[in-house]
C-alpha cells in the first residue's frame, strides 16, 4: 500500500551528497536528487524552488518535470506535505524553469569568461577540425541552414574520432539569451571546450531539458 501524503518526510535541510535518494511527492517514486527539485518554504509561507539545493529550511521533493511540479500544484501537495497554508503561485513550474535557465545561462557565462567557449561559425568550425570542442552549442531559433553545415562538420569530424558521436547539442538559449550570458553580440553558434566549467554548464543544461522535456529530454544531448 502506497504511503498517503501526510506521511511524507520532508529532508531536514538542503545538504544532500551525490548519490542521494528522496522521495517524489507527487508519483511516491524513490530517485536519486538529480532526479528531483527541491522545494522550501519562505519565512512568509510561500513555496520556492531551490534549483541549487542550497536554501534552507526543510524541503519537499519532486520529479524534475514541468508537468510534474504543474500537477503538484494543481493537486495541492504542497499544503499537504508541509502541514500548514501555504502561498502557491499557479505559474509555480514557469517560475520554476526559469530559475532552471538562468542557472544554465550563469554557468554558461563563467565558461565564457575561463575561456571555455568559443564563438561564431568560422571558430566553431575550427574547433570541431581541431577536436577541442566537446559540445556544440545552436540558438534555438538560429537559421536551420548553418545548423546543417556544422552538424556535417561534426559528423566529419566524429567519423575519425568515435568519441564525438554522443557528444552534447545544445538548443537550450535565444540568440538574445546567448548574447547575454556571453557578453557578445549575435550569437548563434557556440563550442564549449574541455574544462570543468563546462562540465557544470552540460550538468545544468541537462537538468533544464529534463525539466522541460520529461525524463528522456532532447534539447541537451543527441544520442
Amino acid at each position: 500500500m502506497l504511503a498517503t501524503l501526510e506521511t511524507t518526510d520532508l529532508d531536514r535541510g538542503p545538504r544532500a551528497k551525490p548519490g542521494t535518494t528522496r522521495m517524489c511527492a507527487v508519483s511516491r517514486q524513490v530517485k536519486g536528487i538529480d532526479e528531483l527539485i527541491r522545494f522550501v518554504l519562505s519565512p512568509s509561507g510561500e513555496v520556492t524552488p531551490d534549483v541549487r539545493r542550497k536554501l534552507p529550511g526543510r524541503g519537499l521533493w519532486v520529479s524534475l518535470s514541468k508537468a510534474t511540479v504543474a500537477d503538484a500544484v494543481k493537486r495541492g501537495i504542497f499544503a499537504k506535505a508541509f502541514k500548514r497554508a501555504v502561498t502557491l503561485p499557479p505559474d509555480l513550474a514557469v517560475q520554476t524553469e526559469a530559475l532552471l535557465l538562468q542557472s544554465a545561462l550563469d554557468a554558461l557565462a563563467i565558461a565564457g569568461k575561463a575561456g571555455a567557449v568559443v564563438c561564431g561559425f568560422t571558430k566553431v568550425e575550427a574547433a570541431i577540425a581541431a577536436g577541442e570542442a566537446m559540445a556544440l552549442i545552436h540558438a534555438r531559433d538560429g537559421a536551420p541552414d548553418g545548423i546543417r553545415k556544422l552538424e556535417a562538420k561534426w559528423t566529419a569530424a566524429a567519423a575519425n574520432r568515435p568519441e564525438m558521436e554522443n557528444s552534447p547539442r545544445i538548443q537550450a538559449f535565444s540568440a538574445d539569451e546567448l548574447d547575454l550570458a556571453l557578453g557578445r553580440s549575435n550569437v548563434v553558434h557556440a563550442a564549449l571546450l574541455s574544462g570543468p566549467a563546462t562540465r557544470t554548464v552540460l550538468s545544468r543544461c541537462k537538468t533544464l531539458d529534463r525539466f522541460r522535456n520529461g525524463e528522456m529530454g532532447n534539447t541537451a544531448e543527441r544520442n
